[in-house]
């Protein structure tokens, strides 16, 4: 029996449905592992599947299905349970031979098979405006874990961050750059209450002087603010005062494009340049890597945009209205129309966002993942919409929602001091708990649930952290082998028979787990439950090491412990890789 022993009680069960039911000889076969230990190591529910066609009881057709069963020396027992569940228990020896396939597939073991399937895993995609935040912090891990899975399971995975490098913040971030250089020179200007406030900021006006002196600040306070309206009182935050501001913030973008002509382009790009460099910086830092940086501005300049709507439009989907051109995203589930195309000519961000999965299908993927944060829920509507509308399968794209994390630190809501505005920096959340604690911390939890990350705990050497736990697992077997001094090569002639108690048959079963557990976390986008299953295996090997002496005088049952200790050992660093957590092997 191989190390995943659900096909071959498949094809036991098979047979004996074949002899009880032909007519039903195809009904899907589900096995379970029990979460009880004394359920056994798999379960099925077939007789209760099968209890109503039948018109039987279903613990009679359990024991039916039971007495049809062909031998099998790899189960030592078969019973029938509860309202006509059968449960099934391994032969010890069907158990352990998975310690022999994990040495024998060393990182390999767990690898799904290749599928054939394309999938692209867009994440992260923050507006290059500002540093990463903890908010894209749990983004950035979440995606990369979940690429990682879905490569691991045998998906042909494509990473990809979409720049937003068009478009209104883009100008936003180069004139508050701007004006911050300008200041340097003594030429004062209200600042906009709606730029870009951070000392980030500052710091790259400093820089634009260094680099060009004052080239770019040769004009007045007055040109600058030439036609522009007046700001409202501050204390106001009803909608028209929001107006006003915006209409202030939009006649000073309009006047520095048009005093710095020529230049413009470079200072924005300047600014651009910047703030994707330190992203990438942290990214790369933060162990999160993309097959490509996607720019918003090439679907323009393509002319992807234009098409997209274009093709809309041909299908009967977009009407026009004051002007402007809309999208009936009504007709697809959402709450109302959108806005493609403006009255002034501009296109929106939802249009670039149709060009851009337009763009995505017209390069073959199978599937199409887009990581979200939470906020943007009520975007899916009108996005799945749009593709349907370009008549393209809207059922390959999935939305992966990400909840924001909440930093506690004492018990209280931290309030981390930063130099990069009122934020809490992904970067500084880096440097105060480490990257291992941050990648582990943020996948903890189903990516669309709150996260509550305790900042003392993700610090603390204890057995309540959980990655120090599950690192500790990994170096304990490192020490062992270090005292042993053997070579592992010999580990694979070790009677896997002595390994017989019950600590050390239920590392076997957990580890033989883990193909599946693998597969399923793929399936369901939930690279949580690969966290799960490492505390969960490095528990078992705790307790397995704390009770039993591993480096014996029986040179068998030495051995035989040896390599149990080393298939944990490449399990753990198989899935903290996955997590983009380092395998350590001293602590």
């Amino acid at each position: 029996m191989s190390a995943d022993p659900k096909l071959q009680i498949e094809k036991l069960l098979q047979a004996a449905l074949a002899s009880v039911a032909p007519e039903h000889v195809s009904t899907p076969i589900h096995l379970e592992r029990p979460k009880q230990a004394g359920h056994g190591d798999f379960a099925t529910n077939l007789a209760l599947q099968l209890a109503k066609p039948l018109k039987r009881n279903p613990r009679e057709l359990a024991a039916l299905l039971l007495a049809e069963l062909p031998a099998s020396g790899q189960i030592l027992k078969a019973e029938v349970a509860g309202a006509g569940f059968i449960n099934f228990t391994l032969a010890a020896d069907a158990k352990t031979v998975v310690v022999g396939e994990v040495l024998a597939r060393g990182a390999a073991f767990g690898r799904g098979a290749s599928k054939g399937v394309k999938v692209q895993v867009e994440f992260v995609s923050a507006n290059p405006t500002g540093p990463l935040h903890v908010g894209h912090g749990r983004g950035a891990a979440y995606g990369a874990s979940l690429a990682s899975v879905l490569d691991f399971a045998g998906y042909e995975v494509f990473r990809e961050y979409y720049t937003n490098d068009a478009g209104r913040q883009m100008d936003i971030l180069a004139l508050s750059t701007w004006l911050r250089y300008v200041a340097l020179f003594g030429i004062e200007v209200d600042f906009p209450p709606n730029g870009y406030q951070g000392d980030y900021v500052l710091g790259m006006a400093r820089e634009l002087r260094a680099a060009h002196a004052d080239r770019f600040a040769r004009i007045s306070a007055a040109q600058i603010l030439e036609g522009t309206p007046g700001l409202p009182d501050a204390a106001r935050k009803d909608d028209e005062a929001k107006d006003q501001r915006e209409a202030h913030l939009d006649a000073l973008i309009s006047n520095a494009k048009r005093l710095l002509g020529q230049d413009y382009p470079w200072v924005h790009g300047f600014a651009l340049n910047e703030q994707l460099g330190d992203c990438r910086e942290d990214l790369e830092s933060f162990g999160v890597h993309f097959d490509r940086w996607f720019s918003e501005k090439s679907l323009f300049d393509t002319g992807l945009v234009d098409r997209a709507v274009a093709e809309l439009e041909a299908r009967g989907h977009v009407y026009v209205q004051d002007g402007a051109k809309w999208f009936r995203s009504t007709s697809f589930g959402d709450e109302k129309d959108r806005v493609v195309q403006r009255d002034n000519g501009q296109y929106t961000y939802f249009a670039s966002d149709i060009a851009y999965h337009l763009n995505k299908f017209e390069r073959g993927f199978d599937r199409i993942i887009d990581v979200w944060g939470a906020d943007h829920h009520g975007y899916i509507a009108r996005v799945k919409g749009a593709v349907a509308a370009l008549g393209l399968p809207a059922d390959r794209l999935d939305v992966a929602l990400v909840q924001f994390a909440v930093l506690y630190k004492n018990g209280q809501k931290a309030s981390m001091s930063t130099r990069s505005g009122e934020f809490v920096t992904l970067r500084s959340l880096r440097e105060d708990v480490g990257n291992d604690a941050c990648r582990f911390f943020y996948v903890l939890r189903k990516s669309d649930q709150h996260l509550d990350f305790d900042l003392d705990l993700a610090k603390s050497q204890s057995n309540e952290n959980p990655v120090y736990y599950i690192q500790y697992a990994h170096a304990r077997v490192c020490s062992v082998l270090q005292q042993w001094g053997g070579d592992v090569s010999d580990l694979a002639s070790a009677d896997l028979a002595r390994l017989d108690n019950e600590r050390e048959l239920a590392l076997c079963a957990r580890l033989a787990a883990y193909p599946e557990v693998v597969q399923n976390a793929a399936s369901d986008y939930a690279p949580h439950q690969i966290a799960f299953y490492l505390k969960d295996l490095a528990g078992d090997f705790h307790s397995w090491y704390n009770a039993e002496r591993i480096l014996v005088d029986d040179e068998g049952l030495k051995l035989a412990r040896i390599a149990l200790a080393c298939a944990v050992r490449a399990v753990l660093a198989s899935g903290l890789r996955m997590l983009g957590v380092s395998a350590l092997e001293s602590m």
